[in-house]
């Protein structure tokens, strides 16, 4: 490994991973082993592996690829959805990645080709949120699928699956996953009253928001 590319920052960008991955199953937007969270680390990712309980990794063993997929640390498989992580990677600056199979998301992506924009943080997410046609698990043609979703946007829906959000942190990345579980549960209760239909921001609006968001929080 290069040097910028360090042991410590290898084992801190594991136990992040783990510890978002661990939250993902706490908060109810995976069941199982189903889901996968990964982080950058220079040249490489860290990743969570196929099929093992989050509550059974060792916060000791990160499992590490190569953006070609090479696994270059640990004995555990990488996840399935591996093409998919790389794919954000390879594609956007992103530092993190976060696939969930949450359930309000996922009803919504068998329902419509984009979720509306019911509400105004649709704008953190770059707009209002598309949903990638579906394709086989763990496949480059889901991966394909997907980038062309997240063109312009941090998060997409893949259809009949769930969700991927990207950001420059996990903590991020985990934020617009959950955000974007309560705006599917947000929309599903609001288009399911009878006779009525949800109201949606226009493009300005959204536009609007997300200038707004760029001086939101404490700054510095």
């Amino acid at each position: 490994m290069a040097e910028h590319m360090s042991k410590e920052s290898i084992e801190q960008a594991w136990r992040d991973v783990v510890t978002t991955a661990r939250r993902t199953a706490a908060e109810g937007l995976v069941v199982g082993t189903s889901g996968n969270v990964s982080a950058r680390v220079g040249d490489l990712v860290v990743v969570t592996p196929s099929g093992v309980p989050y509550e059974r990794l060792s916060t000791r063993e990160p499992v590490v690829v190569d953006l070609a997929g090479r696994q270059v640390a640990g004995d555990l498989k990488p996840t399935s959805e591996l093409p998919l992580h790389l794919e954000v990677y390879r594609t956007s600056k992103a530092g993190a990645v976060v696939h969930t199979h949450a359930v309000h998301a996922t009803a919504v992506s068998t329902l419509v080709d984009e979720l509306p924009a019911v509400h105004y943080m649709t704008a953190e997410l770059g707009g209002p949120v598309r949903v990638a046609p579906y394709a086989l698990y763990g496949t480059p043609e889901l991966a394909r699928n997907m980038g062309r979703a997240l063109d312009g946007r941090s998060a997409c829906l893949l259809r009949n699956h769930g969700t991927i959000a990207h950001a420059d942190s996990l903590d991020r990345a985990y934020d617009r996953t959950a955000q974007l579980e309560w705006m599917c549960q947000v929309w599903l209760a609001a288009s399911s009253v009878p006779g009525l239909r949800p109201s949606l921001l226009s493009s300005a609006e959204l536009d609007e928001v997300a200038t707004q968001l760029r001086g939101y929080g404490q700054r510095s």
